[in-house]
């Protein structure tokens, strides 16, 4: 959320490797996880500012070191959650990830022609540090595997080989999409 920083990191990126090619806009949080009419103004917008506005801050430096290098990758993190579906407690995450599909698109359109290749990897559960803060009794784990058609949750390395796909060469000509990598989770009504 800190401007600042999100300069830093592109300067520190250009100092080292001569240039960016390659940018994950990764944060995220749950958030405000309450019923809708009980999220506090505060909350809201600390969720948002910590699920989408980070993105932009972030876009915002990348995209002129991008533009530089003749082009690139820009990715972005988002969720299945707002997109396919909808799940009580977690309006402002889904609004915040939604947005990330709907700035990556903008992104996509502008700066296409240029070389700037954006998506947006729309993750099912995974099992981080993060995802065990949500999925923390045996019981909700068990809940959050059986939503997926795979009958389980990601590791985070079949997450990484996803954003390594949209980094690469192999996805030259993927731009704005919000490509599901969910176990199937999106379909899944069992």
């Amino acid at each position: 959320r800190d401007e600042a920083l999100a300069q830093r990191l592109v300067q520190a990126a250009v100092e080292r490797f001569g240039g960016l090619d390659i940018a994950l806009n990764n944060a995220g949080a749950i958030g405000a996880n309450e019923p809708t009419h009980e999220i506090a103004p505060e909350r809201w917008r600390d969720t948002l500012d910590l699920n989408l506005t980070a993105a932009f801050l972030g876009a915002k430096h990348q995209i002129p070191a991008l533009l530089a290098r003749g082009g690139g990758s820009l990715i972005f993190t988002s969720t299945f959650v707002g997109h396919a579906i909808g799940m009580p407690g977690m309006a402002a995450y889904a609004a915040a990830k939604a947005g990330l599909v709907g700035l990556s698109r903008v992104i996509a359109a502008e700066y296409g022609a240029k070389g700037v290749r954006s998506n947006c990897l729309l993750p099912g559960g995974t099992d981080t540090e993060a995802g065990r803060e949500f999925a923390h009794t045996p019981e909700i784990i068990a809940f959050v595997e059986g939503m997926h058609a795979l009958k389980r949750m990601a590791s985070p390395d079949e997450i990484a080989r996803a954003a390594l796909f949209l980094a690469s060469d192999a996805s030259s000509f993927m731009t704005g999409t919000a490509m599901l990598v969910d176990g199937g989770v999106s379909i899944t009504k069992t």
